[in-house]
């Protein structure tokens, strides 16, 4: 259901928790939210080196960073070259400004469901809407989170996302995927999240909070948005 075009960008991933199974032990017992992933050494090679958090501490000198205004300006002289990367990296030269960090902008999320069909709430959530749910699902809804986003600067990646919910204090779900590696372009990319469905039962029905927090594989948080919902009685 994705409409946006993506750079480089990967199969979306989830792993998840059992949802129903966490809220029948809802009562008995209360878990910790899971550690953040350490990254992954991408230096997998034995050559004595000292490694720490995944970063070598000796042997490797990684190249500079370089902005996409410097790296296209690398080759300004030859035209056909200059336009091949403003191809590949989605851009033209008048859009950058030689900033190195890249920038995720996040412009709306929405819920799609058959139950409600498609609703959007554009970002940052307007402080009217501060403490209501942002949406309202039947119980046993399948459902998929949409996201409208625009990358600036330079390109993002390996961005993922993890999604945390808890009931009534107690973390019942977790979710986690990779969106992929994105390059900055005028049009938005539009992201659709893995088809999920809510929880059915007496327990699984109430107010739920959620955090939904977005990184690259620097470790730069793009976007922490904590939101509420609702899981109503199927009629």
């Amino acid at each position: 259901m994705e409409s946006g075009k993506k750079a480089e960008a990967g199969p979306s991933t989830t792993t998840r928790g059992g949802f129903d199974e966490k809220l029948e032990r809802k009562r008995e017992t209360s878990e910790t939210p899971p550690a953040v992933a350490a990254a992954i050494d991408d230096d997998e090679e034995d050559d004595g080196d000292a490694v720490d958090n995944g970063v070598p501490v000796a042997g490797f000198v990684p190249g500079p960073l370089l902005s996409l205004k410097e790296q296209i300006e690398k080759d300004k002289e030859d035209d056909s070259l200059r336009r091949w990367k403003e191809k590949l990296l989605g851009c033209v030269e008048s859009d950058l400004n030689g900033q190195l960090e890249p920038e995720v902008k996040f412009h709306s999320i929405g819920i799609i469901s058959d139950d409600i069909g498609e609703i959007n709430t554009p970002l940052p959530v307007d402080e009217s809407q501060s403490g209501h749910p942002l949406f309202a699902l039947r119980e046993g809804s399948r459902y998929q989170l949409k996201l409208t986003f625009s990358v600036l600067h330079n390109i993002v990646s390996g961005l993922a996302y993890s999604n945390t919910v808890w009931k009534g204090g107690i973390q019942v779900d977790q979710s986690k995927g990779m969106l992929g590696t994105f390059a900055p372009q005028r049009e938005p990319y539009v992201h659709t999240l893995e088809e999920d469905t809510t929880p059915s039962g007496v327990l699984a029905r109430g107010t739920y909070s959620a955090k939904l927090k977005f990184e690259d594989d620097d470790r730069r948080c793009h976007m922490e948005l904590k939101y509420s919902f609702e899981i109503k009685k199927r009629r």
